[in-house]
C-alpha cells in the first residue's frame, strides 16, 4: 500500500495548488478522507484516498476534471465507448473524468513522470505514457485508434501540439482543449505574476487558435470559458474541435461575448 504526505497529496489530487495552502487547510480542520479528519501536514495517508474539504466533495483525482465535465454536459461532449488520448495527463482528473463518463480506453500522456493517481495507474483501461513529448508522437505510438482528445497542457502553445494532433486523430474525431492565454499570448502581454488580465489579449488568443485549427482541418464546433480558473489564476477556455473534411468555424461563436462573461464570472 502505498502512502504519502497529507499535504503532497492534497497538491496532486487538486485541492491546493501549493503545499503552503494545503498545510493551512489540514491546521485549520478541514481536510478529510471518508469521515476521518486529517490532522497533520505530515500525516501518511493511502494514495487511493480521495481527500476532500469539508463541505466539499470532488469526484475526480483533481480538479482539472471539473473542466472536462463541463465540456460534457455544457456541450454534450461525449467519450461514451470512445478510445481517448489525454495530452497533458498529469494528475488524472480529465482521465478520470473520461472514464466515470463511459470512455472505453484513455492513453494518459505527459511529458513528467510519477504524476498519474495510483488508482488511474492501475486501471486496466488506462495505457500510462509518461515521459513523453506529444510533439514527436505518431499514430505507431497508439495500439489504438484515437477517436476523441482533451488537452489541458501548460508551458507549450497549441501551435506546437496541433498539427502532431492532425496527423493521428481518426476522421471525424472530436477535440477538448484548454486554450490559456498566458502560454499563447507574448511575453510582453502577459503582466505580474504570470496573469493575463487584458480581455482583447484574451480575445486575439482565441481568435488565431480557431484560424490554426481552422487551417489544420479541424471544425471549431464550440466555445466557452472553463468552470475554474487555472493554479495560477488564469482564465482559461474550452474549446470543442471535430477533425473533418469540411472544416468550418462555428460562426454562430460570439468570442467577444464568452470573454467579457470569463472576465465577469472570476473578477
Amino acid at each position: 500500500m502505498l502512502k504519502e504526505r497529507a499535504d503532497v497529496l492534497c497538491v496532486s489530487q487538486g485541492l491546493f495548488d501549493s503545499r503552503e495552502k494545503a498545510k493551512r487547510a489540514i491546521m485549520a480542520g478541514i481536510i478529510f478522507y471518508d469521515s476521518n479528519r486529517v490532522d497533520k501536514p505530515g500525516e501518511k495517508i493511502d494514495v487511493n484516498v480521495n481527500l476532500r474539504i469539508k463541505g466539499k466533495t470532488l469526484p475526480y483525482v483533481s480538479r482539472g476534471g471539473l473542466k472536462l465535465e463541463k465540456a460534457i454536459k455544457y456541450f454534450n461532449f461525449n467519450v461514451a465507448d470512445k478510445v481517448m488520448l489525454d495530452i497533458g495527463a498529469s494528475t488524472g482528473g480529465f482521465t478520470d473524468c473520461a472514464l466515470q463518463n463511459g470512455a472505453s480506453y484513455v492513453y494518459a500522456l505527459d511529458v513528467g513522470t510519477n504524476q498519474l493517481s495510483w488508482k488511474l495507474r492501475s486501471d486496466s483501461r488506462v495505457s500510462v505514457m509518461e515521459k513523453t513529448n506529444f510533439r514527436y508522437c505518431t499514430k505507431d505510438n497508439f495500439s489504438k485508434p484515437i477517436e476523441r482528445v482533451s488537452i489541458d497542457v501548460s508551458f507549450i502553445s497549441l501551435n506546437l501540439i496541433l498539427p502532431t494532433l492532425a496527423e493521428i486523430i481518426e476522421i471525424s474525431g472530436e477535440v477538448c482543449t484548454l486554450i490559456k492565454p498566458q502560454f499563447e499570448a507574448g511575453k510582453d502581454k502577459v503582466g505580474k505574476g504570470g496573469i493575463v488580465r487584458d480581455k482583447l489579449v484574451h480575445q486575439e488568443v482565441v481568435e488565431n487558435i480557431f484560424y490554426l485549427s481552422n487551417n489544420l482541418g479541424f471544425s471549431v464546433k464550440e466555445l466557452t470559458y472553463s468552470p475554474i480558473t487555472g493554479g495560477d489564476g488564469n482564465i482559461e477556455y474550452l474549446m470543442i474541435l471535430k477533425y473533418t473534411p469540411d472544416n468550418v468555424i462555428n460562426k454562430d461563436i460570439n468570442i467577444k461575448k464568452i470573454v467579457e462573461e470569463a472576465n465577469r464570472q472570476f473578477k
